[in-house]
């Protein structure tokens, strides 16, 4: 690596310079010297296809993102500040992981976790997750206030960004909260907690999801997220709108832009629910 001494050295300075630490400086030494040994030639002869060429190289190793990634921010340094070609530097890209799907439960699936939940404020509030496709986080925030049976909403206070949303509150759906609130009497918290004036925490929630696969016997992987997941590929396989099923999902991207069509409440109000096709007894009978 000898012909290589007076980069290294020019580039131990600008690090310095930049006060980048002594293990920062060592994993970009070392990213630098690899690309340069992996063609054979010195750094400085080599130029964004090649490290193109060897990003891919490196993902066809099965190299991990954050590897990768550190790569790309070594060879940014070297091409950007060491040598000064700061137009390379906005063509080495950070890798990302492609995003996997999520595991979708059939409606068949659906039914056989929510009988196999323990507890009926567990098994209520997990049938809610599916019912409504909210967050579980918004499931065990939901205070008994939220549930607007005469225009058929629910209201979900401070959801994710902090933002006020309705979701759909289906007439089963409404029954079975009515029988679960007649056995349960909740008074401040819909789904409260262990600790007095608290909601049920999530885990709690996600460990009772855990639970109800393994007691069902589904093979997939499945948390609480799933259900959410389930509800919005059910809607979309019956025929829902996309547009429609992203409000319900409260997905911020139609608060932020304009390109999908605004959907007022009447349209979740009387948009059917997946649950409402379900062969199932939430909360047993007297």
């Amino acid at each position: 690596m000898a012909t290589m001494s007076p980069l290294r050295r020019r580039m131990i300075e600008d690090m310095t310079v930049r006060n980048l630490s002594p293990a920062t400086q060592q994993s970009y030494l070392y990213a630098v010297a690899k690309f340069s040994r992996h063609f054979g030639v010195p750094p400085a002869q080599l130029g964004t296809e090649q490290v193109c060429a060897y990003q891919l190289h490196l993902i066809a190793q099965k190299r991990s993102w954050s590897h990768i990634n550190q790569v790309a921010c070594a060879l940014r340094f070297f091409y950007g500040v060491t040598l000064g070609q700061t137009d390379a530097v906005e063509r080495i890209v950070n890798g990302r992981e492609p995003e996997k799907l999520p595991p979708v439960l059939t409606p068949e699936e659906v039914t056989r976790l929510l009988e196999a939940v323990a507890g009926l404020r567990n098994r209520v509030a997990l049938t809610m997750a599916y019912a409504t496709g909210l967050r579980i986080g918004e499931v065990t925030r939901l205070k008994v206030a939220a549930i607007d049976s005469r225009r058929m909403l629910i209201h979900v206070e401070h959801g994710k960004g902090g933002r006020d949303r309705y979701a759909m509150l289906s007439p089963r759906l409404l029954d079975v909260l009515r029988a679960y609130w007649w056995k349960a009497r909740p008074a401040l918290w819909l789904f409260p907690g262990r600790e007095p004036g608290t909601p049920v925490s999530i885990g709690t929630l996600q460990a009772a999801c855990r639970a109800a696969r393994r007691r069902a016997r589904i093979g997939k992987p499945v948390t609480a997220h799933t259900l959410r997941h389930s509800f919005a590929t059910h809607l979309l396989e019956s025929g829902v709108d996309i547009r429609i099923i992203q409000v319900l999902l409260g997905h911020a991207a139609l608060a932020s832009t304009t390109r999908y069509a605004q959907v007022t409440t009447n349209l979740i109000a009387g948009t059917p629910c997946p649950f409402d096709r379900l062969s199932l007894v939430v909360v047993p009978p007297e």
